[in-house]
């Protein structure tokens, strides 16, 4: 177990490149002793995975960082969100706590048990979290060390029609949401990535989902470090919920590479339809 492959990947680009494209929600995989602790049957878990993964969205990361004409990073989370949620605070600071969301959840995005109350999400935490958080944190101080800044892009997605689970559903939904961090998302980079998403029928500052993700080494603390999240609309590129995807997806690619090239200091993609 302890020459286990870690479950995340660091895919390296280009040395002098700041961005960093986060990507911790497209997985399905659960390791069988995790699963082994999920309430539901397998019929039930493959719908609920339709639900809560941000499916296709490594696919995306990775068409754009071959368009991009500074290739960034990524850093892909190889496991499902319902193994742990890197994203989440791992203690009584997470709001979604209140929804069984937080960490490690312990309900299904319609309210439903996920894991029974015995469950102990510590060994979780302390096998997948910690480790997730630890690499992610390396990550954006190499790209310190390397340019002397690090632009990370969280890259989601989201359904058409919110689900129970959300806390802030009832807002806008735009085709592209753009979450935006008071310390950490300079207004330059929402103007960027409103230019680069130009051509998909409109952009909203967090709304339905707000924030992005910085590790807490540099959170609210470290301003060389700026972050964006980038919550795209399903209906832009497949069939929800858990459909295939279609030709949306490689229009969407594209504009990430442009935002990639401008974010990094580099020309936009010179065929990209919305720059």
């Amino acid at each position: 177990m302890d020459h286990e492959p870690p479950p995340f990947r660091l895919l390296p680009g280009a040395d002098h490149s700041p961005v960093l494209l986060h990507v911790p929600h497209s997985a399905r995989i659960i390791p069988a002793p995790v699963r082994d602790g999920i309430e539901l049957d397998d019929a039930a878990l493959e719908r609920e995975l339709d639900h809560i993964t941000d499916a296709d969205t490594a696919q995306i990361a990775a068409a754009a960082a071959e368009a991009a004409p500074v290739a960034p990073w990524r850093f892909v989370n190889g496991l499902s969100r319902l193994v742990i949620d890197p994203e989440r605070f791992p203690d009584e600071r997470e709001e979604m706590l209140s929804v069984g969301m937080g960490a490690v959840y312990t309900h299904t995005t319609h309210g439903e048990r996920l894991r029974a109350p015995e469950v102990d999400p510590q060994p979780l935490i302390d096998r997948y979290f910690r480790p997730y958080a630890q690499a992610m944190t390396a990550a954006v101080g190499e790209r310190l060390a390397a340019t002397g800044r690090a632009v990370i892009i969280d890259i989601h997605s989201y359904p058409t029609e919110p689900l129970p689970y959300e806390l802030h559903g009832e807002g806008p939904r735009p085709p592209i949401c753009l979450g935006a961090d008071a310390f950490h998302t300079p207004p330059e980079l929402v103007a960027l990535a409103e230019k680069s998403f130009a051509g998909f029928g409109g952009t909203a500052i967090n709304t339905p989902f707000a924030g992005t993700y910085v590790p807490l080494k540099y959170y609210g603390k470290d301003p060389r470090v700026s972050a964006l999240m980038i919550e795209i609309r399903r209906d832009l590129y497949m069939t929800e919920p858990g459909g295939p995807a279609g030709p949306g997806l490689a229009a969407l690619a594209r504009a990430v590479a442009d935002l990639v090239a401008r974010a990094g200091g580099t020309r936009a993609v010179a065929d990209s339809s919305t720059s």
